[in-house]
C-alpha cells in the first residue's frame, strides 16, 4: 500500500511560528559568517556620512566668508573641496555596493544550499504529501523574492542610519531650534510605515502561496505526462481557463502589494519635501521683523543638511516596510529549515566494506501514520542469504512494495529490525546503504540529458568502456548504438524519447554499473509487452545473477525460479516457499497462478491479472 498523496500545509504561528525576535535572530546568524566584509562596509558607510556632511560646511563658509570678503583664493580651496567630496564619495559608495551585493548573493547561496541539502534529507514520506511545484516554489520565487532585501538592505539601513544621526549632530552644531522644528514629525512617520509594513507582510504571505499554487499547477499540467493526460482528457481549455484565474488572482494580489500603504508614504514625502519651504518662510519672516535668527549661509546649509536627513530618513522608512514584507518570506523559508528529519543518519554511521549482502527483516511492523489502526506489515520474519533470491507476491495493497522500500531506508521500520549482514540498517551510514542496495522499480526516472550521463549517474568516474559494457548487459548496447548521437543522445523529458522496454533496459543499466550486492525489483517488467519483456527479463537475469535478490512481483510466471517466495496478505506473510512446495500447498500461491493462467476459450485480461501496489 502507497501513501495517499496530500498538500502540505506549513503550521499556524499557534503551532510554533517563530516569534519576531527568534526570526531577527535567526536571518541576522546568516550573514555571521561574512562578519569581515560588513565591517568594512561599515566603516565605508560611516566615512561616506562624514564626506556627505562636510559639503554643507563648506557650503557656509562659501556664503558666509568667501563670496562676501572676496577671498577667491578659499573659494576656489572650499569649491575643490565640495567637488572632492562628491568624488570620494561615490568612490566609498561603489565600494561598499560591491562589498555589500557580494555578501548579499553568498547569503543567497547559502539559503539556497541550505534549503535543498535539507529536502535531500527529508522521507520519501515527505515527497508523497508535497506538490513538487511547491518545493520548486519555495526555493526559486521565496529565496529569490528576498534577493532585494538580502543584497542591499543591509547596506541601506546601515549606510542610511549613518547619514540620519550625522545630519542630526551636524543640524544641531548650525542651530538647534530648526533641528527641533525639523524632527518634530519624525515619531509619526515611523508609526505609519510601521502599519504599512504589516499590511505588506500579510499580502506578501497571500502573493507567495498564490505562486506556489501557480508553479505546481505548471509542474504538473506542463510536464509530458501532463500535457498527454490534459490532451487526451480533452481538458487542455479548462486547465488554461483554470491558470488564468490564478495568474488574476495573482495579479490582483500584485497589485494590492504595490499599493499598500502608497498613499501614507507619499504623504510623509510630501510633508518631508515641504520642511525646506517652511524654514525659508520662517527665516524670511523673522528677516523682515529686523531679527534674523541665522545668518544666510548657516540658513542654506541648514536646509542642504536637512534634504541630506529626509532622504535617508524616507529611506530608512521605506526599508523598513521592505524588511517587514521580506519577514514573510524567510518564515515560509525557515519553515522549510525547521521540517524534522524523520529519516537520519546515526551519530556515529556504521561502514560495511566487504558486504556479502544477506538481508533479515525480523518481526518487522510499519506503519505510514502512528494513528494507522492497521498497520501496513506486520510480524514479518523473512531470511534472505547472500547471493540468493527472494520474489514476493500478493494482492493489490498487501504492503509487497513497502516491504522493499523498508531495506534501502527510504522508509524506517516501526518495530523489529530490518538487517543487511547482520547490521540493523538504521546503524549503517548512507554511503554504506547507497552500494549495498540497488533499487530498480516499474517507474523508470531519467533526466533531461544525454544516455551517457544519465548513465553515469549511478557511477560518475565510469568509463566509456564500462557504459557499453553495462548497456550489453542490460541488452541496450544495440538501440544506443543505433542512435545518431549515439550515448550523447538526449533522453528527452522522463526518457519520453524511448519505449518503455527500452528505458528500463537504460535503467537496468545504470544499476549494472553500480554494481550493488543487494538488488530490490520492484516490478521491473510489469509494464511491458510480453516480447520486450523477455528482453528485459534477460537483462534482469544477468543483473540478479551471483547478487542478493528481492523481487516484487507482478506476473508470477517471472518468479518461478526464485528461492524463495513469500506471499504477502494484508501485510503478513501467510505463505513462504518455493513454486514446487507452494502449488503442492494448493494455498494462496495457487490461487493468483490459477487467476494468472489463460482459460481455454480466452485469455484472461491483464487488467485481471495481479496487480502491483
Amino acid at each position: 500500500m502507497r501513501p495517499t498523496t496530500i498538500n502540505w500545509t506549513p503550521p499556524e504561528r499557534a503551532q510554533g511560528e517563530p516569534r519576531p525576535p527568534a526570526q531577527w535572530r535567526r536571518i541576522l546568524a546568516l550573514f555571521r559568517p561574512y562578519t569581515g566584509r560588513l565591517t568594512v562596509v561599515g566603516l565605508l558607510v560611516a566615512a561616506s556620512a562624514v564626506v556627505s556632511v562636510a559639503s554643507p560646511f563648506l557650503l557656509k563658509a562659501v556664503l558666509d566668508t568667501a563670496i562676501p570678503q572676496g577671498r577667491t583664493g578659499l573659494l576656489s580651496l572650499l569649491a575643490l573641496g565640495m567637488v572632492l567630496a562628491a568624488v570620494v564619495n561615490s568612490i566609498f559608495n561603489v565600494l561598499q555596493t560591491l562589498i555589500s551585493t557580494t555578501v548579499g548573493q553568498r547569503v543567497m547561496h547559502d539559503l539556497r544550499t541550505a534549503v535543498y541539502s535539507h529536502l535531500q534529507r527529508q522521507s520519501l514520506a515527505f515527497f508523497t504529501r508535497t506538490r513538487t511545484g511547491e518545493v520548486q516554489s519555495r526555493i526559486a520565487n521565496d529565496i529569490g523574492g528576498m534577493q532585494s532585501t538580502v543584497t542591499s538592505t543591509a547596506t541601506s539601513l546601515v549606510s542610511n542610519f549613518t547619514a540620519v544621526i550625522a545630519s542630526v549632530v551636524a543640524m544641531v552644531a548650525l542651530d538647534w531650534r530648526l533641528t527641533v522644528v525639523s524632527l518634530l514629525l519624525l515619531p509619526l512617520f515611523v508609526w505609519i510605515s510601521r502599519r504599512v509594513g504589516n499590511e505588506r507582510k500579510k499580502i506578501t504571505t497571500e502573493r507567495q502561496k498564490q505562486l506556489a499554487a501557480m508553479s505546481s499547477a505548471v509542474q504538473e499540467s506542463l510536464s509530458v505526462s501532463g500535457i498527454l493526460l490534459g490532451r487526451t482528457m480533452g481538458r487542455s481549455d479548462s486547465l488554461a481557463r483554470e491558470f488564468t484565474g490564478q495568474s488574476d488572482q495573482l495579479a490582483d494580489l500584485e497589485v494590492r502589494a504595490s499599493m499598500a500603504g502608497r498613499w501614507r508614504m507619499n504623504t510623509i514625502q510630501i510633508v518631508m519635501a515641504a520642511m525646506p519651504a517652511v524654514i525659508y518662510w520662517a527665516a524670511g519672516l523673522s528677516a523682515a521683523g529686523g531679527a534674523p535668527i541665522v545668518s544666510v549661509g548657516t540658513l542654506v546649509a541648514f536646509v542642504t543638511l536637512q534634504q541630506g536627513l529626509f532622504r535617508p530618513t524616507v529611506s530608512l522608512l521605506s526599508t523598513g516596510v521592505d524588511v517587514q514584507t521580506s519577514l514573510a518570506l524567510f518564515q515560509r523559508i525557515f519553515e522549510y529549515l525547521d521540517l524534522p528529519v524523520e529519516i537520519a543518519e546515526p551519530p556515529k554511521p556504521r561502514n560495511l566494506t566487504d558486504i556479502r549482502g544477506e538481508v533479515r527483516f525480523e518481526d518487522v511492523d510499519f506503519r505510514y501514520d502512528p494513528a494507522q489502526e492497521r498497520p501496513t506489515l506486520s510480524g514479518i520474519e523473512l531470511k534472505v542469504p547472500a547471493g540468493s533470491s527472494l520474489a514476493v507476491v500478493g494482492e493489490t495493497g498487501s504492503g509487497k512494495t513497502t516491504l522493499s522500500y523498508l531495506v534501502p531506508r527510504l522508509y524506517d521500520v516501526t518495530g523489529g529490525r530490518v538487517t543487511i549482514d547482520g547490521v540493523d540498517v538504521r546503524e549503517l551510514s548512507f554511503d554504506t546503504l547507497a552500494r549495498a542496495v540497488g533499487v530498480v522499480s516499474q517507474e523508470t526516472y531519467l533526466f533531461h540529458a544525454s544516455v551517457a550521463e544519465n548513465l553515469r549517474f549511478a557511477k560518475p568516474e565510469a568509463t566509456d568502456a564500462e557504459l557499453v559494457e553495462a548497456a550489453r548487459a542490460a541488452q541496450v548496447h544495440e538501440t544506443i548504438a543505433a542512435l545518431p548521437d549515439g550515448y550523447d543522445t538526449l533522453v528527452g523529458e522522463r526518457g519520453y524519447r524511448f519505449s518503455g522496454g527500452e528505458k528500463q533496459r537504460l535503467a537496468l543499466a545504470r544499476t549494472i554499473l553500480r554494481n550493488p550486492p543487494v538488488l530490490i525489483l520492484d516490478e521491473a517488467t510489469s509494464a511491458l509487452d510480453n516480447r520486450t519483456e523477455q528482453a528485459v527479463q534477460q537483462a534482469v537475469d544477468t543483473l540478479a545473477a551471483g547478487r542478493t535478490t528481492i523481487t516484487i512481483a507482478h506476473r508470477l510466471s517471472t518468479v518461478r525460479a526464485a528461492d524463495q517466495i513469500a506471499v504477502l496478505d494484508r501485510g503478513e506473510v501467510v505463505e513462504l516457499g518455493t513454486h514446487e512446495e507452494l502449488v503442492e500447498l494448493d494455498g494462496r500461491y495457487a490461487a493468483l497462478l490459477r487467476r494468472e493462467a489463460p482459460e481455454p476459450a480466452a485469455v484472461v485480461p491483464e487488467a485481471a491479472a495481479l496487480g502491483h501496489v
